[in-house]
């Protein structure tokens, strides 16, 4: 896995915590072109889900304010895949460093 490439801090939050501090929701994530960019956010953003981050689908994130968390039926792999697909990840590649190979 690329250790270059990070997905935001944002990610780990409630998909309402923005909208709970009275800000405009984030725009949806570019869609992921790369299957290799793809499989390297989804594996971090099961990275933070296994660390406790609560899912950003509406479906599974439970009410935040309670910490009442949701009885999971799937695997986080395929919980962050879901959130990767449906655009709720933002991530960010950093440029390439250059060359230095003279």
């Amino acid at each position: 896995m690329d250790d270059e490439t990070e997905v935001s801090e944002a990610a780990t939050a409630p998909a309402q915590a923005a909208e709970d501090d009275g800000e405009a929701a984030r725009e949806p994530a570019p869609p992921i072109e790369s299957r290799f960019l793809y499989v390297d956010v989804a594996a971090q953003r099961a990275k933070q889900l296994r660390r406790g981050a609560l899912p950003r689908l509406e479906e599974l994130a439970g009410d935040a304010e309670a910490d009442t968390p949701v009885k999971l039926r799937h695997k986080l792999e395929r919980i962050a895949m879901r959130e990767v697909d449906r655009r709720k990840i933002h991530y960010d590649v950093p440029d390439p460093a250059p060359a230095s190979g003279e």
